[in-house]
């Protein structure tokens, strides 16, 4: 994400109308400085793709090491971030809560222990762990269990008050409900795998024996599978849950093995089913339903479980471009500021900071970017990427960002396939962002020359053909740019780089290979 207009002579009449130029009118270099205007003229180039024609396009570069702008079109209009808004969640979070920063999932006894017998309820506490898995809630059990508790006379409390009852982002689509990316968020949830997708199970179905077979990671019997999916000689499978319900619906023919990510109803309800499934294991009997509510201050702990660092947690959480984590941290940053596990109280929060860095453009109406009203300008994404270089955590969140054209799924993440063979792969740490009709793409990259730039590309409003390799060609060019010569001949990307359906962000699709 970086901030540029256009490398202009200083002067504020300059610079005021290189800011403010309109989407229509590309920007023109005056500065005598060959390689900005060899810059310029390039960016220009590539950005009168036909793609573009009724698009929205802004594009700002900036210098780290001097502040110069190389090039801005666009700079200050308002335009739709997708997923370049975890860009400030994450910062924010790490700034207000800490690198070190853990959540903490306990196990709380009420009224009076007797030998193996707890007089009381068993209260599952949570503070909204996304990493939860079904094997820490069973390690949860089998502490209770070895604190000597056999028998609870009461009900197993889940207890998910430290956020409030606020399941779904201001803005998200109806017909998103049941998908993981925008699975429902609570103190209390569970991730099915180390992608720590909260509040998701992945339902598989295979061809067994003339039958399809459905399995479920983890496996728990919360959801009700109704599978009218029958063997035949193509996979053409749906899987969905029913809006509102625990029922997943499978139709369709399974040839080969197939499975899909879903969101579950209600998360605080399947990790208390996952607890109490663990509890069974482990010999620890709740004679009592399981129901909600608040631990009572008096209540006794039995179990513990903290998850990993918020430092670790920001590569699954940058890399995979994890909606559900940058949700979570939002209501765990108001929870700490203004004591509210609110969206309300943890939008300030993030847009606070950004404004006590020089952030003047701004709309925050999720933490992730799934909402359609979220709104930042290129400019304003640079000057947040130009300010958090001289914090003290700057090194592990820019490593935690996506790094070009690596093929390590944690290290390169969302853009592990794209700019391979150029001087963009592992040189480009960027954001992507990808919403209908809406990508983004703002980092870092280092030039020719060794300089460190920053940039912010946000493409809106395209109608046909992902122009994610227009982001490309841009940020190869800048990897490409020297003060001191032109570059010769066009951006070339290799021709297996076209983005394809399934390259869009981890976000949005799950492929097996994100």
């Amino acid at each position: 994400m970086r901030r540029t207009s256009a490398s202009l002579v200083a002067g504020a009449l300059v610079a005021a109308l290189a800011w403010a130029s309109a989407p229509s009118s590309p920007a023109i270099a005056q500065d005598p400085d060959v390689g900005v205007a060899d810059l310029t003229q390039d960016i220009n180039q590539i950005l009168s793709d036909s793609r573009l024609t009724i698009a929205r396009a802004g594009v700002v570069v900036k210098s780290a090491k001097t502040g110069e702008e190389l090039y801005a079109t666009d700079a200050g209009k308002l335009l739709i971030p997708a997923s370049n808004t975890k860009l400030f969640t994450s910062a924010a979070a790490v700034e207000t809560l800490g690198l070190d920063y853990r959540f903490t999932t306990s196990v709380l006894g009420t009224g009076r222990k007797a030998g193996s017998v707890l007089t009381g309820d068993l209260v599952l506490r949570g503070t909204g762990d996304p990493t939860m898995l079904a094997e820490d809630y069973d390690a949860l059990a089998a502490q209770v269990a070895k604190a000597g508790v056999k028998v609870v006379t009461g009900k197993l409390v889940a207890d998910d008050t430290w956020f409030d009852s606020q399941r779904l982002g201001n803005d998200w689509a109806w017909d998103d409900e049941t998908a993981y990316y925008a699975a429902p968020i609570s103190a209390l949830t569970a991730a099915p795998d180390r992608d720590y997708d909260a509040g998701s199970v992945v339902v598989a179905v295979s061809a067994s024996g003339g039958k399809v077979k459905v399995t479920t990671t983890p496996e728990t019997d919360y959801l009700k599978i109704v599978n009218k999916a029958t063997v035949g000689d193509s996979t053409d499978v749906l899987i969905e849950r029913q809006h509102g319900t625990r029922t997943v619906v499978i139709t369709g023919t399974v040839k080969d093995p197939y499975q899909e990510w879903v969101a579950v109803d209600d998360p605080t309800a399947y990790a208390a089913s996952l607890f109490r499934d663990g509890l069974q294991r482990h010999g620890v009997k709740v004679l009592g339903p399981t129901t909600t509510g608040a631990a009572p201050s008096d209540a006794k702990e039995l179990a513990k479980h903290e998850s990993m660092t918020l430092g670790e947690l920001l590569v699954p959480f940058l890399k995979l471009s994890n909606n559900i984590h940058a949700e979570i941290l939002t209501k765990a940053m108001g929870r700490k500021v203004a004591n509210q596990g609110t969206w309300s109280a943890g939008l300030k929060v993030t847009t606070d900071f950004a404004k006590a860095h020089g952030v003047e453009v701004i709309n925050m109406r999720d933490g992730s970017g799934l909402s359609r009203r979220d709104g930042f300008s290129p400019a304003s994404i640079v000057q947040l990427l130009s300010a958090v270089r001289d914090k003290p955590w700057f090194d592990t969140w820019y490593e935690s960002l996506p790094i070009a054209g690596n093929s390590d799924r944690f290290t390169g993440g969302t853009l592990r396939s794209r700019m391979q063979g150029t001087p963009a792969e592992n040189n480009v740490h960027a954001k992507t962002g990808s919403l209908t009709g809406v990508t983004s793409l703002s980092g870092y990259v280092t030039s020719a020359d060794g300089e460190p730039l920053i940039f912010s590309i946000m493409l809106n409003q395209y109608l046909s053909g992902s122009p994610k390799d227009i982001e490309d060609k841009i940020a190869v060019r800048l990897a490409q740019f020297s003060h001191t010569a032109a570059v010769d001949g066009t951006v070339q990307l290799r021709a297996t780089q076209a983005p394809q359906a399934g390259e869009l962000e981890c976000s949005w699709l799950k492929p097996a290979s994100c």
